[in-house]
């Protein structure tokens, strides 16, 4: 009997993976996507910890979430309700103590046990909580990918972190870092690329940190292989156009990586490599592990082995301790470096980190004013990375309708989201648009009438 499935993915890419393969974990028992959580017999919230007031924001929905199971009883049928990822590691028993209207909380190592746990949900009425990290891999739990991907699919090669930086739950949430087997890895690529997919996104909380297990006969007993290693064999794998992978670590890019961007043609010259802070000071009090120089140097050499390098970062403003002088030196390392895109936030605390008990708190109007004064170089930086690219003639990878009849939505190598009129038969290939005009955000242009460059 079929039943209906509504999940409700927030925040990282990594969230947006693991949704899909809830999905397909479900399907063998009956539950199809539906796009709303209206009437839907199982409503899953998949949450990120990282946001400002995530779990308000989740208490806030499984309010709406409260009044449609209620109605679902009305007339006789029962909704599971679902809350998993990061706030439901870090939260779980408080979860179910102010919203019962939850019947299962699970953390994002668990959910290779769902249909379990919806199973148990149902027979028992709720009240299932898994927040353990088991000491089995979930991957070796999840079934094969489903027979249709994405244009442009993720793929998680790593979880976990590490690292400990100060503000940051991770660790305490997706726990240690644990990298998956290369052949196992390539074999899900291998099925995405048979399904549709074009490019390949690599997932990881410190996906740079990677070193899986090596195919067997290929590097030996206990052979390793690193992020570049990995790269290349994709590269080489008939079908995949693009790779691309986030997020990384400074303190992680090594020389086989370097090289990667420099010999492998289908690495696309764009890589998010968050620094947070142009500060010595403040990187120190988070714990990165990296100075700002250590970040220069690593940028360097990146650019040499690829000089049409774009980065993106992420920035945190008003940490605990942080003077302005401490933020002016992060507005400097911007202007110096220069990004095409970034990430940038307000320090919000976060239960259980040691930077949430540090007493030299930043206020809020100090934040505010520094966030405003930082977003608007970023904003002007993006402003003219992308009005650099008008006029020029740029591969897109189209791979969706757009908002207008005709017009068709892509990225370019440098991810920038690229408008043009197509036929819908360009879903899935790489045309040559010459690019007419540059938005804050977005590009938009006309395919080349001769298809020259065209994949």
């Amino acid at each position: 009997m079929t039943k209906r499935l509504y999940i409700k993915t927030y925040g990282c890419q990594m969230n947006v993976y693991d949704s899909a393969r809830m999905t397909e974990l479900m399907a063998p028992i009956g539950y199809v996507p539906t796009p709303t959580a209206a009437g839907a017999d199982l409503v899953i919230l998949n949450t990120c910890h990282i946001r400002e007031k995530a779990a308000e924001k989740v208490y806030s929905e499984l309010g709406a979430i409260r009044r449609l199971k209620q109605a679902k009883e009305k007339s006789g049928e029962r909704m599971v309700v679902a809350v998993a990822g990061c706030v439901a590691q870090a939260e779980g028993a408080e979860i179910m103590a102010r919203a019962p209207i939850v019947d299962i909380v699970f953390g994002p190592q668990a959910y290779h046990r769902l249909p379990e746990m919806v199973a148990r949900a149902t027979r028992a009425g709720g009240g299932v909580l898994d927040t353990s990290f088991p000491a089995e891999p979930k991957f070796d739990y999840l079934p094969e990918r489903a027979d249709s991907a994405a244009v442009s699919a993720f793929l998680t090669i790593q979880e976990g972190c590490d690292k400990f930086c100060t503000f940051c739950v991770v660790p305490y949430t997706r726990g240690a870092e644990f990298s998956r087997p290369a052949a196992e890895i390539l074999a899900e690529a291998r099925r995405l690329v048979a399904a549709g997919a074009r490019e390949i996104t690599l997932l990881g909380q410190n996906v740079n940190a990677y070193h899986g297990a090596a195919l067997p006969g290929r590097e030996g007993p206990g052979g390793e292989w690193g992020l570049g290693r990995l790269i290349r064999a994709l590269a080489d794998m008939p079908g995949v156009a693009r790779i691309r992978y986030t997020t990384s670590h400074p303190r992680d890019v090594d020389d086989e990586l370097v090289a990667a961007h420099r010999d492998v043609a289908a690495l696309m010259p764009f890589l998010h490599l968050p620094v947070q802070s142009g500060s010595d000071r403040v990187l120190a009090a988070m714990n990165r592990r990296h100075s700002t120089d250590d970040y220069r140097r690593t940028v360097a050499r990146l650019r040499e082995a690829r000089p049409d390098l774009a980065l993106s970062s992420d920035f945190i403003v008003g940490f605990p301790g942080e003077s302005d002088s401490d933020f002016q030196a992060t507005i400097a390392l911007v202007r110096e470096v220069g990004f095409a895109q970034a990430f940038s936030f307000k320090y919000s605390p976060r239960p259980g980190t040691p930077a949430a008990a540090d007493g030299r708190q930043v206020p809020d109007m100090v934040k505010d004013e520094r966030l405003a004064e930082l977003q608007a170089l970023l904003r002007q930086q993006q402003r003219e990375f992308n009005r650099a690219s008008v006029g020029r003639l740029l591969p897109v990878l189209f791979e969706k309708p757009g908002r207008h009849p005709g017009q068709l939505v892509g990225r370019s190598p440098h991810l920038q989201s690229v408008h043009a009129n197509a036929a819908d038969t360009c879903i899935g290939a790489i045309m040559p648009v010459r690019i007419d005009s540059a938005e804050g955000n977005s590009l938009a242009g006309t395919i080349a009438a001769d298809g020259a460059g065209a994949a």
